[in-house]
């Protein structure tokens, strides 16, 4: 019921999850993402605290394809399961169980990771990673055209409802964390949009939080 790409920016460092999905808040259960360590992605009848382990265990310095062989050995029903991730040595690993939905299909690269299930085409996380190496630019606009790249390619068989895009980059919260958590509309678009009007006030909001004192002012009535 999904289809996402984890990736790295080999030039900034930045890592980001974006995801989108049939079912509702997808993002809030599937995407994970550490600033320097890694991103994952858990999907395919969901279990979340998968995601929270491979990041634990990026944060050790275990590589990608060595995290999916713990998660493997050491959880339940992974056969019922897809995890993708991506490392800070930008290694990319992704584990595709044999009880995946419908279509599925997988695609990797350096610094990114694509997968999907019940898809309309096996050739969509191929083009969902065509599409991040041809793109430029902040990494959440790479992911969101990575992600359109996936649409155009066919998506997921029936219609998406809801989406994700997550960035992280030197601080310990997500600087980018949008969700298009239900729409009968275009998630995908919908995030977007967002990203549009999020993107020209994200360094405030992180000199917010670090340093009041030298952060613009918001730009709202009754901000005099």
């Amino acid at each position: 019921m999904t289809f996402s790409l984890v990736a790295r920016c080999a030039d900034t460092g930045m890592f980001g999850v974006a995801i989108s999905s049939s079912s509702p808040a997808v993002a809030a259960r599937c995407s994970y993402a550490c600033a320097g360590i890694g991103a994952v992605a858990s999907q395919n009848i969901t279990d979340p605290r998968l995601g929270m382990r491979a990041l634990e265990l990026l944060k050790q310095e275990i590589g990608s394809e060595a995290v999916l062989t713990y998660l493997n050995r050491s959880s339940d029903h992974m056969d019922y399961r897809q995890v993708l991730v991506v490392d800070n040595k930008g290694q990319s690993a992704i584990h595709s169980g044999s009880n995946a939905l419908g279509i599925w299909s997988e695609a990797r690269d350096r610094d990114v990771a694509s997968g999907g299930n019940l898809l309309a085409s096996a050739e969509v996380p191929q083009a969902i990673v065509d599409g991040f190496k041809s793109s430029s630019g902040h990494l959440a606009d790479r992911l969101l055209a990575a992600m359109r790249a996936g649409l155009l390619a066919g998506g997921e068989a029936g219609p998406v409802h809801s989406a994700g895009l997550k960035v992280v980059d030197k601080v310990p919260w997500p600087v980018v964390d949008l969700r298009c958590d239900w729409t009968e509309d275009c998630p995908i678009e919908n995030l977007a949009g967002a990203w549009s009007i999020y993107k020209p006030q994200l360094d405030a909001y992180v000199q917010r939080a670090l340093d009041p004192r030298e952060a613009p002012s918001y730009g709202v009535p009754g901000d005099e």
